[in-house]
């Protein structure tokens, strides 16, 4: 397994940098009993109740871009505390990720407790999903009603992913729009025709299309 080491002290002060060491060693020294391959060593010195932190980034990106897939810290505190922890651990989870630890000298065996806020968390994460694409069917309803007829662009579905700028039906937005529909619920209308594309992203092309048919408006008087 691909590993990372998370090694945390809480402050800055010079006497917590030996314990940094120490947690950096004795990690490295668990990846070897393990037989794990060592990816990158993260070294922090910032509250555990703190999630806006430079190493959990780095930490999460090698995870989500599969160059890692095991975990390595001292202990569940060291990841974070309080709510920062629930929420990493339930990230960690998500992506599969094994967690060692060395106070377990082995794979991490969540407590009772937080193994029940877990769930909680992740029945409520369920919901929050179940209500987005209650949206989503709201405003493709709403917008059928209104005469929007989706079989028209289902020919370019193909054409909606990939990183480069979105191709989707300008024209319609704008006619849904005419009809008083939001930009959320085009927006949603949109993700339900296969279009990944935002509230703010449908905002803009909107305006941009309206700009420049005032101006072609403009140039033939």
């Amino acid at each position: 397994m691909d590993a990372i080491i998370y090694c945390r002290v809480s402050t800055a002060k010079h006497e917590q940098a030996s314990s940094l060491q120490r947690q950096k060693e004795e990690l490295i020294e668990l990846a070897a009993q393990s037989q794990l391959n060592i990816v990158e060593v993260i070294e922090e010195r910032q509250s555990g109740y703190q999630v806006d932190r430079e190493g959990v980034f780095q930490m999460l990106d090698y995870f989500s871009s599969g160059k890692a897939n095991c975990l390595l810290i001292q202990d569940e505190t060291r990841l974070g505390r309080g709510n920062t922890k629930t929420a990493l651990l339930h990230q960690l989870f998500k992506l599969n990720i094994t967690i060692f630890t060395l106070s377990h000298q082995g794979q991490l065996q969540v407590s009772e407790s937080d193994s029940m806020v877990l769930q909680i968390v992740s029945v409520v994460e369920e919901y929050q999903r179940k209500i987005h694409n209650l949206k989503i069917k709201r405003g493709m309803k709403k917008a059928i009603e209104k005469g929007y007829n989706p079989s028209n662009n289902l020919s370019r579905i193909d054409q909606a992913s990939g990183r480069e700028r979105i191709d989707f039906p300008i024209k319609e937005v704008v006619r849904l729009r005419n009809n008083n529909l939001t930009f959320a619920e085009i927006s949603s209308t949109l993700k339900g025709l296969g279009y990944n594309i935002s509230r703010a992203t449908v905002h803009r092309r909107y305006k941009e299309f309206i700009s420049l048919e005032n101006d072609k408006n403009n140039h033939i008087e």
